[in-house]
């Protein structure tokens, strides 16, 4: 690689700063002599992490916090010098509403999968039929199914509705903010799939591979996520901060790529041209939909959707809760009237975010039925989330400040298919546009870490194709 290799990555989120830095450590590490353009056509990087701090809160406006098992997330910030910074969560008691009334969540599960029986069957959240249904899972052979399916259709079919309904849909649908009827198993859980026919029983699969240790009395749950100390777009500044000066250009758009022999021109919405031998699309599908019209491969990129959601921070004084919770929040079962879908104690779940004496909580909305409520006003998202919350808790006073943001079609859905569609428009890519690649939440995983992930698995893949 003797003259100068120029790369693009488009995108400024966590997925396309990840790939520009990692673009950037290996040149410098093998010498390697790369020019890393990253460009951004907001006016900040970060994508949907964005922190905000207000008289001694720290807010989260987008994702709080990151899985702890997936390490690349905290192998970064390190990386970038935050190893001090990293907190595990507060854990505690979490619940499910169901019918106006709050259940704690069955200790010993998985995802919402039983694989103890004792806490199970002392839940008020099913019927003795319903409890019957789910231990069928025990029993019940496992005929292969033929190509995809849909989350809801398996786990329906493994452990009945009222477990699907109650305990697994509130969990999952939280997760990818979308319809478990539409979504896609081998995308987002595959490993449930490989379970069932190992074990034919996913009760069985979790007891044999997952360590789910049976706790004391009063015995804390182990932390399953972290956190930065002081909000995630700490992470993000980090990262800025390690580029070579120059690197990022912000409010600047990709309108088209054009393939020149073995280059690319990339025409760019201040009407200047850049040139570039490998190009890693880091934006969400329609963006890169649009950037590459002319290949029609990509259109199914086209047809999939994405859900828009909104959450409310709310910051009280510790008196204005008469009935205080003692636990990190709750999850909504869909089939309740709430208008909120999930509530996180903030105060709770990140005790550094919150000054002494405070409460924070954060209050999601945007069920894939109820996707105008991200439009309504601010006011009306707090009244909304308030009078939702009141039907549990005993909120008394106004909060003393509220935060909203809406992210639209924030959430990708990986809906049925959507593995093979990808593996698909990759290989095409491959052959038609060699050196331009995807990554990010829209394609291989919504969390930090997969995001993460995807930003150094390109990067791999532009130095292979470069060499």
């Amino acid at each position: 690689m003797s003259h100068q290799k120029r790369v693009v990555v488009i995108g400024g989120g966590i997925t396309g700063l990840t790939a520009a830095y990692r673009l950037q450590q290996a040149s410098k590490k093998d010498s390697l002599n790369l020019n890393v353009q990253l460009l951004e056509s907001s006016h900040r990087l970060g994508g949907k992490i964005q922190t905000e701090e207000r008289d001694g809160f720290t807010i989260e406006r987008g994702p709080d916090s990151f899985l702890a098992r997936k390490e690349s997330a905290a192998r970064l910030a390190t990386d970038v010098g935050l190893s001090e910074e990293l907190i595990p969560n507060g854990t505690g008691q979490s619940y499910i509403l169901v019918n106006n009334k709050l259940h704690p969540m069955p200790s010993g599960s998985y995802m919402g999968i039983p694989t103890r029986i004792r806490p199970f069957l002392f839940s008020g959240l099913f019927t003795p039929l319903g409890k019957m249904r789910a231990a069928m899972d025990m029993v019940q052979s496992s005929k292969p199914v033929e190509g995809d399916q849909s989350l809801g259709l398996f786990f329906r079919r493994r452990l009945g509705n009222q477990v699907v309904e109650n305990l697994i849909e509130p969990l999952l649908s939280g997760i990818y903010a979308g319809s478990i009827d539409e979504l896609s198993l081998q995308a987002t859980f595959p490993h449930f799939y490989e379970l069932e026919q190992e074990y034919g029983s996913l009760i069985k699969g979790l007891r044999k591979t997952t360590s789910i240790k049976v706790r004391k009395k009063g015995e804390k749950k182990p932390s399953m996520f972290l956190t930065l100390r002081h909000g995630l777009q700490s992470l993000v500044d980090a990262i800025e901060a390690q580029l070579e000066e120059d690197t990022v250009k912000t409010q600047i758009q990709v309108d088209h790529i054009e393939k020149k022999d073995n280059h690319y021109h990339l025409m760019l919405s201040d009407g200047t041209l850049q040139e570039a031998d490998a190009i890693i699309i880091a934006t969400p599908h329609f963006s890169a939909q649009r950037m590459l019209t002319q290949y029609d491969f990509l259109d199914p990129l086209k047809d999939k959707n994405a859900t828009s959601v909104a959450n409310v921070a709310m910051a009280f004084d510790a008196s204005a809760i008469k009935k205080d919770i003692d636990g990190t929040g709750f999850v909504v079962s869909r089939n309740s009237d709430f208008r909120i879908t999930a509530c996180t104690w903030t105060h709770k779940k990140w005790p550094t975010s919150t000054p002494e004496g405070k409460v924070l909580l954060r209050c999601y909305v945007g069920k894939p039925s109820d996707q105008e409520i991200v439009n309504c006003s601010d006011e009306e998202i707090v009244d909304i989330a308030l009078n939702d919350l009141n039907q549990t808790m005993d909120i008394t006073q106004k909060p003393d400040f509220s935060i909203v943001t809406r992210w639209y079609d924030a959430m990708p859905q990986y809906k049925v298919g959507h593995k093979d569609r990808l593996n698909e428009i990759t290989e095409q890519l491959k052959r038609d546009l060699p050196g331009v690649l995807l990554a990010g939440g829209s394609y291989r995983g919504i969390g930090l870490p997969d995001c993460i992930d995807q930003g150094e698995a390109a990067v791999e893949e532009v130095l292979h194709y470069l060499k």
